[in-house]
């Protein structure tokens, strides 16, 4: 049985990587993503992350497509008991006012099929909304028990204080959950003054684009595999960077583990001070097995250091 770590003070408890929803309803159909989410929850897997704006960007989309594709699979599975359900609100026109919050929990409510959200995200700040109007919107949510906990999705050090700070003075619950942009390869975003803060207010942090991209995995080593993705060309940046240096010492550490280089991505971030998990994505449950061996995976503190010397 996996162990599970406290998410901060959410009173909720994960297992150490979370299923990463961007992808259902987008390059993951039906069969796709209920063989996913299957393989997941069968395998120790405990929460999964969706949001309203998932995949609002592709044509003919329009948003809500990956929550409607998960309140599909809960209800044929029956498995809404077994798993924690994460999503988001905040990118879509009205961002974060507190009439668009009221009415964007209840769309997402209906698209997933259930009664509450486990955990419920600002995806990104909205400086034309006062932090108390945004605070007491989402208090409205955990009273009513829509919502049973409320994190912060790409909020700067600054602005998490500031809003830590109000939820102080006004009495309203804080962002108990901090989801950031981390891994091996992108390290300035969280390192640091946000890092610290999320460990001072035990705030738990579940970080997204944990294999950048997928260029973690190993695939993608020189300009001839840029094709082999839709998402390839977005590789160029790792390759002229520091990917390949990572790569060198990523390929020692699968030497010495017999891990992949995706389990090896996923546990480092699982490893780094006041991470409670990272989150991957996957289309095929092939994928999911292969990064639910991140949890089984404990790195040394010399693996952790030569990875850390390749990304400084």
């Amino acid at each position: 049985m996996t162990e599970k770590r406290p998410l901060g003070s959410s009173g909720l408890e994960i297992a150490p990587l979370v299923l990463g929803g961007n992808v259902f309803g987008w390059t993951a159909d039906r069969q796709a993503s209920f063989a996913v989410l299957d393989a997941f929850a069968d395998g120790g897997g405990t929460m999964i992350d969706t949001a309203d704006v998932y995949s609002a960007w592709v044509s003919g989309h329009k948003g809500g497509e990956s929550e409607s594709m998960i309140g599909e699979w809960l209800k044929a599975s029956g498995k809404r008991d077994r798993v924690l359900i994460a999503t988001k609100v905040g990118m879509m026109p009205g961002g974060l006012a507190p009439d668009r919050i009221a009415d964007a929990v209840e769309e997402s409510l209906r698209r997933l099929g259930t009664d509450r959200i486990d955990l419920y995200f600002a995806h990104q700040d909205d400086e034309n909304v006062p932090l108390a109007d945004a605070l007491g919107a989402f208090a409205r949510l955990v009273e009513a028990g829509k919502v049973r906990s409320i994190g912060a999705s790409n909020y700067s050090a600054m602005r998490l204080k500031e809003a830590i700070d109000v939820a102080a003075a006004e009495g309203l619950p804080h962002h108990a959950v901090l989801q950031p942009e981390y891994n091996l390869l992108s390290r300035r975003k969280f390192e640091g003054e946000l890092q610290d803060l999320a460990i001072q207010h035990n705030i738990g942090v579940i970080p997204y684009y944990g294999l950048a991209s997928g260029f973690l995995t190993g695939k993608y080593r020189s300009e001839a595999d840029l094709g082999k993705s839709p998402r390839g060309g977005g590789m160029r940046k790792y390759l002229e960077g520091k990917g390949p240096a990572m790569l060198a010492a990523m390929d020692g550490v699968a030497d010495e583990t017999g891990a992949t280089h995706a389990q090896i991505a996923l546990a480092w971030l699982a490893a780094q001070p006041g991470v409670t998990a990272p989150i991957a994505s996957a289309t095929s449950a092939s994928q999911v097995e292969d990064m639910l061996g991140a949890m089984r995976l404990e790195l040394s503190a010399g693996q952790i250091a030569k990875l850390d010397a390749a990304g400084g």
